[in-house]
């Protein structure tokens, strides 16, 4: 299917790994030209090296407008504009007793997972709008509608962030802008292999042990019995960024193999 989105130009935060990673192979294979940003400009390079991806490589801290706002520039001198944002880049921040998390653990996943998004926003959409098109797609999560007891400070931060993105999209539209959010569950990325070494360890079993107890103990709406892979979020992102979805505006798509058991969105 040709998703009409070749000579586009999308910027994709957290870039180097998991999500970012596999939806900078999906789109470069569209024809997009690309804006590649992570925090560590090594780990960038590194994560592409021998894959046939033609891109601009910026290292970038997105709880800093400034330096938001160097990467947007610097990739509007090499191609233009920015038609396309995937905003990927976030933590999983501090875990335990909502109550005795420090305001500190608060603000830390406030600041990357939701506020950053807003910097982006406002360093990008606005040229969009002068153009009549643009896409801008943020990853939430299943946390967003199905908190967990321990992890407050994830919880919060994305439902902020799919609240936020909603309301861009009431009025972004009207100028060709369209806003949607992806929310995954339990893929295969550098934060759940973290998740899941560490619960092995705490339980003294093996890692696709401590997979398969997972699954059966804390996300059984995921029957297939497995982790999701990159590739299959960024088949729904890079779907979201293209015009095969002009009509999709305020969406938030779950790829989460059926976790959050709830008709809400």
């Amino acid at each position: 299917m040709d998703l009409g989105i070749k000579g586009r130009v999308a910027l994709i935060t957290g870039a180097s790994g998991g999500i970012g990673l596999a939806t900078a192979r999906q789109l470069s294979e569209e024809g997009v030209l690309l804006v590649l940003s992570d925090i560590k400009q090594d780990k960038l390079e590194e994560a592409y090296a021998g894959l046939n991806i033609d891109a601009l490589f910026v290292a970038a801290d997105m709880t800093r407008q400034d330096q938001v706002e160097r990467v947007v520039s610097q990739g509007r001198a090499k191609f233009g504009k920015i038609d396309i944002v995937v905003h990927t880049a976030g933590v999983t921040g501090a875990k335990g007793d909502p109550l005795e998390l420090s305001d500190q653990d608060y603000l830390e996943a406030w600041n990357t997972d939701f506020f950053s998004a807003v910097r982006v926003a406002r360093a990008t959409i606005p040229d969009m709008r002068t153009r009549g098109w643009g896409r801008f797609v943020c990853i939430t999560s299943e946390n967003a509608t199905q908190p967990y007891w321990e992890e407050a400070v994830y919880n919060t931060a994305k439902a902020s962030l799919a609240a936020f993105i909603k309301n861009l999209s009431y009025k972004e539209a009207a100028h060709g802008v369209l806003c949607n959010t992806v929310a995954p569950a339990f893929i295969e990325t550098p934060m759940t292999d973290g998740m899941m070494k560490k619960r092995a360890q705490e339980m003294g079993v093996s890692f696709d042990e401590a997979i398969k107890s997972f699954l059966d103990e804390e996300r059984p709406g995921i029957v297939q019995k497995r982790r999701g892979k990159p590739e299959e979020v960024a088949a729904a992102i890079a779907l979201l960024v293209s015009d095969r979805a002009s009509f999709i505006n305020g969406s938030n798509l779950r790829v989460d193999g059926g976790s959050v058991q709830a008709l809400q969105n």
